[in-house]
């Protein structure tokens, strides 16, 4: 192809026990979906109507990278989460239709400019800015759903210099992982690539220049870097 302009590289992830890596295509998250940290928040859970937003594909950061403080913020705030890739696509699906579209599993930061976000809340404005900036998405390494046991007891947390901020399981989500896919693929063509991020459990908090974060999918991935 003879583009005008350098095309730009393709986002991708290493994977756990593999010398491939996997490519992102387009990076969907679901929000208020653990029902503690949507009331720590003062909103409630719709559980007929899940809420979805996006992050652009290259706002991912890999393992162990460090991650600048963004600009236009004085409130950069932590929500871990685990992140589901997917190996294939579809739309319309049911809920056992989506849930075999899964590839692997990873952790991740949905990185949040929450004072943008405030503001965008209460003029009714979309709050796109407060999601979806530069280096916005941390993430593991992937595993592979073949070699992950991931289950409803399955912990989720996010320790910050050594402090634990949030901890959860997975059957704490309002939506599991196949309603997650079900309704995204509603409104969307999923694809092979596509990355989901599906939601937070309660303990959100500041983040400042210098902290290490330590997120762990536990037994399945762990997430290592530093806010600069």
């Amino acid at each position: 192809m003879n583009y005008i302009i350098d095309a730009p590289a393709t986002p991708s992830l290493p994977v756990i026990g593999s010398d491939r890596r996997f490519p992102i295509r387009r990076v969907f998250c679901i929000g208020r979906n653990y029902a503690e940290h949507a009331r720590e928040m003062g909103a409630t859970v719709d559980k007929s109507a899940p809420m979805f937003f996006c992050k652009p594909a290259d706002a991912v950061v890999g393992d162990g990278a460090d991650v600048p403080y963004p600009q236009a913020t004085a409130d950069l705030h932590h929500e871990v989460e685990m992140v589901v890739a997917l190996g294939a696509g579809g739309r319309d699906l049911s809920p056992e239709q989506a849930a075999a579209l899964v590839w692997g599993y990873g952790v991740g930061l949905d990185l949040t400019r929450r004072d943008l976000q405030a503001q965008a809340k209460a003029k009714g404005h979309p709050w796109d800015v407060a999601k979806g900036f530069d280096h916005s998405a941390p993430v593991s390494a992937l595993r592979p759903a073949g070699a992950a046991a991931v289950d409803a007891q399955t912990v989720l947390r996010l320790s910050v210099n050594g402090e634990l901020r949030q901890q959860g399981t997975l059957g704490e989500m309002v939506h599991d992982v196949p309603h997650i896919l079900a309704a995204l693929s509603t409104l969307f063509e999923l694809k092979a690539g596509d990355l989901v991020f599906t939601g937070t459990p309660a303990g959100v908090a500041a983040l400042q220049r210098g902290d290490r974060f330590h997120a762990e999918l536990v037994d399945v991935a762990e997430l290592h870097g530093r806010i600069v």
